[in-house]
């Protein structure tokens, strides 16, 4: 009897291929071909997957392991992402019979005042039973595999999702050491420009003490001194508080960095020209936010198969005895095969209004995987004029404090020769 069960199970499943509920189509979006800016120059980027060690920084790259085994939002992440695969096995289980093993024993007492009289009844009854069971929807409709569909999308979500957050977080973690290292680089350098103002300092007290210039210059002296090592304070401050940062993304307490240039990083390679827009589908978050459309477009399928009859299956085989030393011998089996059927009829709107819930919620995510799209786009072209305009920002300033760093040097031989104020002096160093 199991065996035709099973074989009925297998059939039922073959035959019903009705899917009821709109299939998946991703939706096209109108995107240039290219990204309006583009790198001057034509380095190749390779390895992508880690592109911070591009910086050949050994520290930096003891900081992204950190994070990735201590950060508690990838810690979270991977619990989500743990949650729906359980979800999706609980879901796909629901595809296949599940057998129940139940088992009883019973004794009861009939009674003397019935209408059979306790002559022809005994009065006290024992009962023992034994038997599999199983009960499951047959699913003509398809609810059952959109269901599973569904938990399909939200599982390979949370994938992209936990991606998403560790890209996040390497791009945080990247960000702030080397916003880190331009403060060490400026804390350093005005380290340096305070002892050339003491010494300027002393050398004004100096001059002033022999009667070579007024107490003005003096003055003018000890208001850039102390101007300066305000700008440190600052500076020292900042600092504390970008490797209060480190330490939250890394989850490491002990942490601490020591003061290092930024120039000793290594320049990385630029991206190359001509970049096909269509690399945005390579981004963790806009294919998570296509998951998340696929799961919604499924769910209208579930909502509308309600609509449907409910076909359930039902089975059991087993032995019943009155004694349990004969459980086990001819006659004792029993067994019994159901079929059931549940058919909405009126319910006052409900299952249309979850039709409804459930289409609108895929025209949400419809918008927020184009919106992904756009962002990413815009994020990408963003990128990519800053660094164009960065780096010649960049070679401008060095040409610029060539010439200062010159001006300067005149100037300060001006001023100890007696040929300049101190005002002139001050003058070149701001510059």
């Amino acid at each position: 009897m199991m065996k035709h069960f099973l074989f009925f199970f297998i059939l039922i499943n073959l035959i019903s291929c009705t899917l009821i509920g709109p299939d998946y189509k991703r939706p096209e979006i109108n995107l240039p071909n290219t990204y309006h800016q583009e790198s001057n120059k034509e380095n190749v980027v390779t390895d992508l997957n880690n592109w911070w060690k591009l910086y050949e920084d050994p520290l930096l790259n003891e900081l992204i392991d950190k994070a990735l085994i201590k950060n508690t939002d990838i810690n979270a992440a991977i619990a989500r992402l743990e949650e729906a695969d359980a979800y999706l096995k609980q879901v796909g289980a629901a595809l296949i019979p599940s057998v129940d093993l139940t088992s009883q024993a019973n004794r009861t007492k009939a009674t003397e005042n019935g209408t059979v009289p306790s002559s022809f009844v005994k009065p006290y009854r024992k009962n023992f039973n034994v038997q599999l069971g199983t009960s499951f929807e047959l699913d003509f409709w398809g609810r059952l595999r959109r269901a599973k569909e569904s938990a399909r999308a939200e599982y390979i979500s949370s994938q992209y999702s936990k991606d998403t957050v560790i890209l996040s977080l390497q791009s945080t973690l990247v960000s702030n050491y080397l916003l880190l290292r331009s403060i060490d680089s400026q804390i350093l350098m005005l380290k340096d420009n305070v002892g050339y103002r003491k010494e300027n300092v002393e050398l004004t007290r100096k001059r002033l003490e022999s009667g070579l210039i007024s107490a003005l210059d003096m003055h003018q002296s000890e208001a850039a001194l102390n101007n300066l090592s305000a700008q440190l304070s600052d500076l020292v401050r900042q600092r504390e508080i970008i490797s209060n940062q480190l330490i939250l993304l890394t989850g490491d307490m002990n942490l601490n960095i020591a003061e290092s240039k930024l120039d000793n990083l290594i320049t990385p390679p630029t991206p190359p020209a001509n970049m096909p827009s269509s690399l945005l589908e390579l981004r963790p978050d806009i294919k998570e936010a296509e998951q998340i459309m696929i799961a919604a477009n499924a769910n209208i399928g579930v909502a509308k198969a309600a609509l449907f009859p409910n076909i359930a299956l039902t089975a059991n085989f087993g032995r019943e005895s009155a004694e349990l030393k004969n459980i086990d011998k001819t006659g004792s089996n029993i067994w019994g095969i159901g079929l059931g059927l549940t058919l909405p009829i009126f319910d006052a709107g409900r299952t249309q209004a979850k039709i409804y819930q459930a289409t609108a919620k895929q025209k949400e995510a419809l918008s927020y995987y184009e919106s992904s799209i756009q962002n990413a786009f815009k994020e990408v072209n963003n990128a990519l004029v800053s660094l164009k305009e960065y780096t010649e920002q960049e070679n401008d300033l060095k040409l610029t404090q060539d010439a200062a760093k010159k001006a300067m040097d005149i100037a300060s031989n001006r001023y100890k020769a007696g040929y300049s104020s101190y005002l002139e002096y001050l003058d070149a160093q701001r510059v």
